[in-house]
């Protein structure tokens, strides 16, 4: 699996960032979301799917 995000549509609510802390993280300067583990292990894979339909501006995306 593979995270994706669309950095210029993202509107820095931080959903991602609660929903899965270890994959997501908001910038300090910009709040807007960081990727920080691209390619998460299966075992995340339901809590990195929360996330990505948590996100209010849908920015968020997985690829197989």
């Amino acid at each position: 699996m593979r995270v994706r995000a669309d950095t210029a549509l993202c509107v820095s609510t931080g959903s991602c960032a609660l929903t899965a802390p270890e994959v997501f993280d908001l910038g300090e300067d910009d709040g807007v979301v960081v990727v920080l583990v691209e390619s998460p292990p299966d075992e995340q894979r339901e809590t990195v799917g929360r996330a990505v339909r948590a996100c209010p501006a849908g920015v968020l995306s997985l690829a197989p």
